[in-house]
Order: structure tokens, then sequence, then C-alpha cells
């Protein structure tokens, strides 16, 4: 049920969706060791730290050693920045990529690791509880299926329709997969109060083009998803599996096609529609709304309905659909949901899937990180407050208040001078960017966990009480002021943060070190690689999504239509910019999925550069090992977004993520006039652009 009605992050990724990153142990913060971003994958024990005063990376922050200088800037600014990495560092057999991310997702995997086990040490302590019990392998072993048969009993045990809404929503608060996505969030025409939202759901595979694309990947794709489902059904005593599983695949087909695409459904206006439930049953009777809302902890009659075609035609489907094949997606999606707490051939066949198949990633992780993701997302706050204590040193919010503050006053210059934008719409921005919320570090307030019982020994009972605990924090919200102090992402993430509906940016302790900040840095590379995820997040306030809520959060046209046609014209350009790269063959990026994050990529790498030269004063930058202010500016950058792909992941990726992939994230820079003057690419080069070629927006 917990869904977020629209925020935006700086990197998307499966392998990001828990906790990742880590501070260095030198004075109370950690780094990244050098070697770890020039020579490929660290090991479980961390490098020692710089000296004090020194940059943790290279001579001035950036690896230099990472770089291929026989690669032309002007025919691929990734690989002539980050080309050498990419070609001496293997991707680790247990992930789908790897890059800068995941160098801190490791780190602070290592570092929570320890938090956690010195954790088990104390009796009373609900994360070592919880942490160890995830760790028991030998009794989730022992006992088989039991802990999940009452459920999977019940589901089984439906023999009316009547009852089917009901279950969904039991399954829906216990953490399984339904068909549709429901949560309480703000409403974006109302940000003071909450509001139930309903979006599309009910597939098992990432997206619909899963289902409904023809080429022999996806048809491969679709038989091994239909082999898992019957090996699951298999393992787990039921009959006929290979039948069932095929009316599975079948049904969520049907499903698929009536789906919104994903460059539909990131529209903030058409899937806001709010409506009453009571309206909802005649439009769409196939399903009991009134009775899943009752029954999850939100009895409402006022939505938001994020695509109501899908909707519609979802609950069509489910009214036609055989009961068996209802109850036979529920138990799958049981299986897959608790694969992690039930014996090793679920969770190995389920990896096999989702993992592999999906993926391309050969091994799992080992055990005791899949512990850590768990129990730091299951007990966050309670994890997050001793992290930051112990990693995040005062001196870095110092440090990012100062150069939010320098990248916001850069953003306001630039909108002065904007030549396209109407004075009236200009007005309204200043008022925005004003009235922006700066989160850094760690959240102000944290969650309390009294309810949430942790049992010693109980992985399954864990895991399913989180959920529900989860579920039920999320559904009492409604009908009370909007919790504020809420983040969404916990203090150890490796990312950032756009909320539009709270006019904030979120920055958490775990991406605030090297490459990305590092205190020690040449002041160019900390605003090339922190600045400008800065001013990405603040930019994406002003993206073709973000730019839809005024300053109090609220979804509403508040530009002239002269600005909203001015600004489309930009847009659309980099729309097919984007949409003519081909990183796999035959399949391209999309311009229009990835428009929001390439826009934020464009004006905040703008807004951050200015800052840099405006903390300046006036000054020439020096030259440091030969690259200039601006040039090292660049540099650190295309740093940040070293990454090697699997082709599956890659494949994952352009069909399903808003970002763009990695190499494409660094030839924004090809639209920049300033990076033209410090690289001085040739007019022959790939990359290269005319002057009236290059989109300029902010």
């Amino acid at each position: 049920m917990r869904t977020t009605l629209f925020t935006t992050l700086l990197f998307g990724s499966a392998a990001l969706a828990s906790v990742a990153a880590a501070k260095a142990e030198r004075s109370g913060a950690v780094g990244v060791p050098a070697t770890a971003l020039a020579s490929g994958p660290t090991s479980e024990a961390a490098s020692a730290p710089a000296a004090e005063g020194r940059p943790e990376i290279g001579e001035f922050g950036f690896d230099t050693a990472g770089m291929d200088t026989s690669v032309d800037p002007s025919d691929d600014f990734f690989g002539y920045t980050d080309g050498g990495w990419v070609k001496a560092t293997p991707i680790p057999a247990d992930k789908a990529s790897f890059g800068a991310f995941d160098v801190l997702q490791d780190l602070s995997q290592q570092r929570t690791k320890a938090i956690l086990e010195n954790a088990t040490r104390d009796p009373q302590s609900k994360i070592g509880a919880g942490y160890a019990a995830y760790l028991d392998s030998q009794s989730i072993e022992a006992g088989g299926l039991k802990p999940i048969m009452p459920w999977l009993n019940k589901i089984k045990r439906l023999r009316t329709r009547d009852g089917y809404a009901a279950l969904v929503a039991e399954a829906d608060r216990n953490g399984v997969g339904v068909p549709f996505g429901s949560g309480v969030g703000q409403d974006a025409k109302d940000p003071t109060s909450y509001v139930v939202g309903l979006r599309q759901a009910g597939l098992g595979l990432p997206d619909r083009d899963y289902y409904l694309k023809d080429d022999a990947k996806f048809v491969a794709i679709r038989a091994a998803y239909t082999d898992h489902i019957a090996k699951m059904f298999t393992m787990a005593g039921e009959k006929n599996a290979g039948e069932r599983a095929a009316a599975i695949l079948a049904f969520e087909t049907q499903i698929a096609k009536v789906h919104w695409t994903r460059i539909e459904s990131r529209d903030a206006d058409q899937t806001y529609n709010k409506d009453t439930v009571a309206d909802l049953r005649k439009i769409a009777p196939g399903f009991d709304f009134a009775t899943y809302f009752k029954k999850i902890g939100t009895p409402t009659n006022v939505i938001v309905i994020g695509q109501p075609g899908a909707i519609k035609g979802e609950a069509a489907l489910i009214g036609a659909a055989p009961l068996d094949v209802l109850k036979d997606q529920l138990l799958i999606r049981s299986l897959d949901a608790f694969a992690d707490v039930l014996p090793a051939a679920f969770d190995a066949e389920r990896f096999h899937m989702f993992s592999t198949v999906l993926q391309g990633t050969p091994q799992q992780e080992p055990r005791w990180k899949r512990a850590v993701n768990w129990t730091s997302a299951a007990l966050t706050d309670d994890v997050s407050r001793i992290y930051v204590a112990k990693y995040f040193p005062p001196a870095t919010k110092t440090a990012m208040d100062d150069l939010v503050r320098n990248i916001i006053g850069a953003m306001d210059r630039r909108l002065d001078n904007l030549a396209w934008m109407t004075p009236e719409t200009k007005a309204k921005a200043h008022a925005k960017l004003a009235a922006f919320v700066p989160r850094i570090g760690y959240p102000d307030q944290w969650h309390d966990y009294a309810a949430l019982k942790i049992v010693p020994g109980d992985a399954f009972g864990n895991k399913l009480r989180a959920n529900q605990w989860a579920h039920d924090w999320n559904a009492q919200k409604l009908g009370k002021p909007v919790f504020r102090w809420e983040w969404g992402l916990a203090p150890m993430t490796v990312n950032a943060q756009a909320n539009p509906t709270l006019v904030a940016i979120t920055f958490p302790a775990a991406i605030l070190q090297p490459p990305f900040f590092d205190p020690n840095a040449d002041p160019a590379v900390n605003y090339g690689a922190i600045g400008a995820v800065i001013g990405h997040e603040m930019s994406h306030h002003f993206d073709d999504q973000g730019s839809k809520y005024d300053a109090t959060g609220r979804l509403t046209k508040w530009w002239t239509d002269a600005d909203v046609a001015a600004f489309k014209a930009r847009t659309a350009k980099l729309v097919a910019q984007f949409d003519a790269y081909e990183p796999l063959p035959g399949m391209h990026v999309q311009g229009g999925l990835t428009l929001g994050e390439n826009t934020a990529d464009l004006a905040g790498l703008s807004a951050a550069l200015d800052a840099y030269h405006a903390s300046l004063g006036g000054k020439e930058a020096p030259v440091i090992n030969g690259f200039t202010g601006d040039q090292r500016f660049y540099l650190a950058y295309g740093q940040v977004w070293r990454r090697n792909h699997r082709d599956e992941d890659l494949r994952n990726r352009l069909l399903t993520d808003p970002h763009a992939p990695a190499q494409q994230r660094v030839w924004i820079v090809r639209n920049l006039d300033a990076w033209y003057a410090a690289f001085e690419p040739k007019p022959s080069g790939k990359l290269y652009l005319t002057p009236e070629q290059r989109v300029r927006i902010w």
C-alpha cells in the first residue's frame, strides 16, 4: 500500500533501493579509498583513509588514473573521463551493474553490519534481534513452509468472489503484490492534507513491455517467468503447476495491455484524477473498491486515481477472470514476497528469475548484506540514529548548507536572465526558489517502533510484522496534518531526492562523501560533483513535471501559456536528443521517460558551474595538474557517473528507469557552452553541437 504520489531521485536502481552508503573513519567520517574508484571493487576491509588535509581521491579529488586520454572528449566525454576505470573494473558477481554509487553502498553495508553485529549483543535491541533472525538460515530451513502456510491456506480457502477484495486488502497489508497500488500521500492540489491514491499495478514482470514485445529476448523472459511460477508452485506442493503458471501469464498479459506506459504515467496533470469511491465502483464494477479501502485501513470515499483507464480495465479483467487464477496470482506473489525468509530453494529460485534472468546477476549477495538491507529498511530510524552519530560529522552539514545556499543563489540569478520566461512567471519562480526546504544528513525527528514486535529467531514473522507496521503507519496519516519531517530516504542511502509537494530537496548523509563531497578536495570538484547533485534536485522543481507545482507545493497552472509553449519547445529538443541514443542494438533511450532527469542534469550543472564561478570571488581558478577549474568541474561530474552494466540490466533500465544510462547522462555536457570553452571539442566530434543545436532551458 505504501506509495508516494510524486518524488524524483538522483539515481534509480534496484541495487540502491535499500540502504547504501558510508562515511570514512577519519575524525568520525569515512572516505572512499582512491583505489576503490581507480581500480575496481573494494574488498570487505576498508582501505586506510587519506592523510589529514589530503583529498580521498587523487591529487585534487579526481581519479586521473581512471581516465582514458586516448578517447577524444569531443567523441565521448564519458569514455575520456571514465574509460580507464571502465576497462579496469569488472562487475562483481553479485551486482547487475557497478559504479561510484555501489562503492559507497558496499562501504555503507560494512559499517551498518558493524552496528548491527554490536546490537546483537544487547538482548533488548530490536535491530540486533531482527538482524540475527534474518541471518539464521538454519532455523529458516528447519521451519520449511510452516510460517507462511496459514496465509497460503487462507488464499486457497477463498470460495467466492465476495471475499476477494478483502483478501487483496490483507495481502496488501502483508506486503504482497496486489492488482492495485494504493497509499496515503499528500494531496497534490491541497498539499496541507493527505489523500488516498490509487494506481495501476498487477504485473509480476517489471513493465508492460516485457509482456507485449515480440522479439526473442522478451519471449525468452516470458518463458522463464512462466517456468519460475511453475517451480515455485511445485516446491510449495501445488498440483498442475505448469498449467496454472501459463494462466497467470495470460492474465497478466491482458493487464499489461490496459496499463498506461511509463511516459504517460509520469504526467502529473493526467495522473491526478480526484473522484469518489462510489463513482469508481460504477465505472469499474469488477472489483469491490469500497471493501478494499475499508479493509486496508483507509475507509475513504475520496481518492486520487493515477491511471483511470488502466484501473477500469484491470477491474473488468478481474471481474471476468476465473477465481482460481486470481487466487494463484496472490499465491505466487506471496511466495516471491517472502522467498528470502523461506527455505533456500525458494530464495534461490526467486533470485534466478528476478536478478539473473532480468538483470544478468550471476550470484546472490552474501546473506549478511541482505540482512543489513532488510534490518535497515524495517527499523530504519533505529539504525539511522546510530549511523549518523558515528559517521556524519557536523562540519559536513555546515559545508552543505553553504553549498546549497550558493547554488540556490546561482539559480535565482539564472531565472533573472531567462529570455523566454515572462516577468509574471519569473516572479513566481523566484518565490518558489525562496520556499525550498533543504534537508541534509538526517531528519529532525525519528519514527518510534514501539508497536513493532521483533521476535528472536522468527525471520518470517519479523518481516510480516514489519510490513504490516509500515502499512499501518502510512494508513493512519489520513485525516492528520502532513508529517513534513518524514524523509522517505534513510541517511544510509546513496541518493538524493526532490519532493515537489513538500518543496523539499533531500541529501542523506551517505551521499555526502567522496566522490560526491570531500572537504579536502578542490572546490571545482565539489561543485562539479555534489554541487551538480544539489542543482539537479533543485532543478527537478522546475523540470517538465516539477514545474507544475507552485511555491506551496500545489499542483496548479502558474505559468502563462506563452511560458508553457516556450518551455515545451526547448524540452522537445532534449527528448529528440536522447531518443537518438542507442545503448543496446535496437534499444534506444526513451527521451520522454527520461526528460525530467535530463532536464535536471542540464539545469543542475549550469547552476552549479555558476555557483563555482561566484565562489572564486572574481579570481581566476588555479590550474592543477594541467587542468583548468572548469575542466576539473566537468571531470568531477563525469566521475560520479562511472558505471559498468550487464546487458540485461541495461535493457531493464532502458524500459523502466526514468534516468538515462550513465554514459548518456555524462553526454549532457554537449549542450553547455562552458564545456566547449573548457575542452574545445572538434566540430567533427560525435558530441559536437553547433550553438543553435544546443538545448538551453534554464
